[in-house]
């Protein structure tokens, strides 16, 4: 099954971007893109999409207009939002009007193919299964549930032990913002395997990344707890 895809993104280099890294999976057809969100709605008048890629600020509406006006005309897409636009209440608004994901640019192709990954998942499951248990469904909400420990899949590199002891340092340090080595020293392991499980943590909604660029040098990624 082919799912369709369109990208609403004012930037045509961004936009370039955003289509090759939907379109490295071969699950998903992008059946256009779009400079601002009136003309997606136009287009959605004769066509259906199953996936939005939308950007917040486009020149005709808000990613929140876009978003009013599309459930007002009964249309619900799955949408991620791919948006340099980072401020709290925008993010909350976005996310009340049910957007899946929300990606802060500039990004890496890891973390969009994560958000189309999930996309995939819940399509999945909501073809095999008619009800889910709360397992499930914190699943599909990106949050851990009892199976943590012994029982939680880890990926290549990754085990449950060093796992934990990260999660310890959050829990000690729920307030803090923090890059990778700063935590690696810290916690006296390697940048390379605390990024290994920060970003796993990213992925099971555990953490949240920002871009600091007041760093009088090159950007740095920091970290803080979602809790």
């Amino acid at each position: 099954m082919n799912y369709r895809v369109i990208i609403v993104e004012d930037d045509p280099m961004v936009a370039a971007i955003d289509r090759r890294y939907v379109e490295t999976n071969p699950q998903f057809e992008v059946l256009g893109t779009f400079k601002d969100g009136t003309e997606a709605l136009k287009f959605l008048e004769n066509q259906e999409a199953d996936l939005i890629i939308l950007d917040y600020y486009t020149p005709a509406m808000t990613g929140q207009e876009f978003m009013d006006e599309l459930h007002g005309r009964g249309m619900a897409p799955a949408v991620i939002a791919v948006t340099s636009a980072n401020d709290a209440e925008i993010v909350r608004g976005m996310l009340s009007r049910g957007v899946m994901d929300y990606l802060v640019k500039p990004f890496e192709f890891a973390r969009f193919q994560q958000a189309l990954d999930r996309f995939l998942q819940m399509n999945q499951v909501s073809r095999e299964q008619t009800t889910l248990d709360q397992n499930t469904v914190d699943r599909l909400l990106g949050k851990n549930g009892g199976g943590r420990g012994s029982e939680e899949q880890l990926g290549k590199g990754l085990n449950n032990a060093t796992l934990e002891k990260v999660r310890e340092f959050w829990k000690n340090n729920e307030t803090g913002c923090f890059t990778s080595e700063q935590i690696a020293e810290q916690m006296h392991l390697s940048r390379i395997t605390i990024r290994r499980y920060v970003n796993y943590m990213l992925e099971q909604g555990e953490l949240i990344s920002q871009i600091d660029y007041q760093t009088g040098g090159r950007p740095s990624i920091r970290y803080s707890s979602r809790h």
